[in-house]
């Protein structure tokens, strides 16, 4: 297949190369394709002529949406809803990646991909903007929702965790916050067995179970032996030292039912979070 990857030098995209080995791969990068820009998208896309779209690429910035939301909405919103129309008109499939953020993560228990959204910033609004027009414009397509992803590339929880414990000699850490551990290159190999499948539809696919924020932060520097002590802390102690622009789920864990159903599953994120550590504190020597 012909592939055209949106975000492709993201933590997503830049495992798509691997997990779709047998395939060529045209990465949309700026400056010609940018989300913000329809006619870029358009021309690039017509360019490309691809069979898969994977639209990886988002502003993902949850503070920076909550202060700029027109600019949430022409990338988030916008810049979906014309990668879709592209995506028709050349008769590709789209995978257009979303974020547990479209919940407002009062559930107590995990969302499955039928649950009403809800969401509480403008990062999950604009996001269910564009999973909506995703739905509705192209003609076959897999949206995919994932959630606290972390992988060697960019900046995510996980590393900043292991550069500040190498700063610090205590960290504090939220542990009112929960949610689903995601390694990159697990949620790529996923990706790669569902579109196999040909179900179109909404789909949840993050490492399997789930965690709180401080759980993650106390197992990855565990597991990297680095000295820093963990202190938990709830969310409503952190805000009032280092006040954030918008609101966070309480518990926005995503269970995977509809891809367990065709034996798209993810590992559990313990053992997706031991190899990844591994692998990158290794390559760091």
């Amino acid at each position: 297949m012909q592939i055209f990857v949106t975000g492709a030098t993201g933590q997503l995209g830049g495992e798509i190369s691997r997990a779709f080995a047998d395939h060529t791969i045209i990465p949309g990068t700026r400056p010609d394709f940018d989300l913000a820009d329809p006619s870029s998208i358009r021309r690039a896309i017509y360019r490309a002529q691809p069979d898969l779209v994977i639209h990886a690429g988002a502003y993902t910035d949850v503070d920076g949406c909550e202060r700029d939301p027109d600019r949430a909405y022409r990338v988030n919103a916008l810049g979906t809803r014309h990668v879709a129309l592209a995506s028709r008109e050349v008769g590709a499939t789209l995978v257009a990646v979303s974020t547990d953020y479209v919940f407002d993560g009062t559930k107590g228990e995990p969302y499955l991909e039928w649950d009403e959204p809800h969401p509480l910033n403008v990062y999950g609004r604009s996001k269910l903007a564009g999973e909506h027009d995703a739905l509705t414009i192209a003609d076959r397509c897999f949206v995919v929702r994932t959630a606290w992803v972390y992988s060697p590339r960019g900046r995510n929880f996980v590393k900043t965790m292991l550069r500040l414990a190498g700063e610090r000699p205590e960290l504090s850490v939220v542990d009112d916050e929960r949610g689903s551990p995601t390694l990159a290159g697990d949620l790529a190999d996923a990706l790669s067995r569902l579109i196999e499948t040909r179900a179109y539809g909404i789909y949840h696919l993050t490492n399997a179970g789930s965690c709180s924020r401080y759980e993650l932060a106390s197992r990855t520097i565990a597991l990297a032996g680095l000295p820093a002590r963990i202190t938990p802390v709830s969310s409503a102690e952190y805000l009032s030292r280092y006040p954030l622009s918008a609101r966070r789920p309480t518990n926005s864990t995503l269970r995977n039912l509809a891809g367990a159903a065709l034996g798209v599953e993810l590992p559990p994120w313990e053992d997706a979070l031991e190899r990844f550590l591994g692998a990158y504190l290794r390559d760091q020597r």
